[in-house]
């Protein structure tokens, strides 16, 4: 709701198209728009301005990465967490969610079972679980490393130590997975209990990129208190530390928490950043996330289409996927199911693109392209 207002109230000058020719300019040679550009692009597009910087965007994942969509093979490892995250259906108070951690033996299951479907990326992801501890994941992921030496393993476990990154970089993990969620620390505050602190979470981030991990980063998108300015401070803070993986979803509230009766982010400014992120950042990985399909049953192909590049179809236990309930109705059948890549398979021929089954890596700078095309 709050978000809505200030894009209504800013974007009633639309853009010039030499304005707007100007700036994708400037995203096509490798520069910033600068806050203001930033502005411009974000609250002052027209909707043909808006299809436009769509299609560039999919032609510069197009020339960097093909028509292909890389898949990770998703693993919700625990429901457990110590957070009490205001927006979070897992958060610590929420006395109504149901609680479960997966055991060894179970996450290397999964990640058979991911390897039989092809699957060249894993991606353990939970809540900041203490009985997970950082010698119990160390050792979870050295024996997936042992028995997939070929496959990438990503974590997404939340804030650690920077001895717990290094146990874990050391044991064969790949990628790390933690969201900024927004880098205006007031804001951050009015969506996290005063135990949690922003500077803990960029210094991970900054941890996490100099221990050289292939780090992920990203932000919520409509989340309450949330202004074109907290959006500009996210774009400023990914320039800054120039992650490799960029996740971006619309918010979407959870029951039991204290955000609940907030209405959902918006499908459409979520389209537009993953486009403007996709330019600003040619070589990185984007996902088309779940919380999209779970607004908008299009909104998967439409992120494929603004420049996304990674799905993570879900290869949790059946028996503990609708447990893993951060946000309401959670998208985790059909084409979200790792079992139905068939489905995710002809939904993606449908707009042209199609499975990758490999690592997926980030392009370095020498191999990324832009070359100009957006004019």
């Amino acid at each position: 709701m709050y978000l809505c207002v200030n894009f209504m109230v800013e974007s009633e000058d639309k853009l010039s198209e030499m304005r707007f020719s100007a700036l994708l300019e400037r995203l096509a040679t490798g520069e910033s728009p600068g806050r203001e550009g930033w502005r411009l692009l974000l609250t002052a597009l027209s909707g043909e301005q808006d299809c436009r910087l769509r299609r560039c965007a999919s032609e510069v994942a197009r020339r960097n990465f093909g028509n292909g969509i890389y898949i990770r093979g998703l693993i919700e490892i625990s429901s457990c967490c110590r957070n009490d995250c205001y927006y979070c259906g897992l958060r610590r108070s929420n006395r109504q969610a149901s609680r479960y951690r997966l055991t060894a033996d179970e996450i290397l299951d999964c990640c058979r079972e991911g390897d039989r479907l092809g699957f060249g990326t894993f991606v353990l992801q939970g809540g900041e679980d203490n009985a997970q501890s950082d010698e119990w994941l160390a050792d979870v992921v050295r024996a997936i490393r042992s028995e997939f030496p070929e496959r990438a393993i990503t974590l997404s476990v939340g804030e650690r130590s920077e001895e717990a990154y290094r146990k874990f970089r050391r044991a064969g993990a790949d990628r790390y997975l933690l969201r900024h969620e927004t880098r205006n620390a007031e804001h951050y505050a009015r969506l996290h209990p005063s135990a949690m602190r922003l500077d803990r979470r960029l210094h991970c981030l900054e941890v996490l990129k100099r221990l050289g991990f292939q780090t992920g980063a990203g932000m919520m998108v409509g989340t309450p208190w949330q202004t074109v300015d907290c959006l500009l401070d996210d774009i400023a803070f990914l320039e800054e530390l120039e992650p490799e993986m960029i996740g971006m979803g619309p918010f979407i509230p959870a029951a039991h928490t204290p955000l609940a009766r907030y209405s959902s982010g918006s499908v459409a400014l979520t389209l537009r950043l993953v486009a403007l992120m996709r330019l600003r950042f040619p070589g990185a990985l984007i996902p088309a996330t779940t919380a999209l399909a779970t607004l908008d049953p299009a909104g998967r192909k439409a992120a494929v289409l603004a420049g996304a590049n990674v799905v993570m179809p879900n290869l949790s236990p059946l028996a503990v996927r609708g447990k893993y309930s951060i946000y309401d109705s959670k998208a985790y059948t059909g084409s979200e199911a790792a079992e139905s890549l068939g489905l995710l398979q002809r939904e993606l021929e449908s707009i042209g693109y199609t499975i990758v089954y490999g690592r997926g890596d980030a392009l370095s700078s020498e191999r990324r392209q832009t070359d100009r095309i957006l004019i």
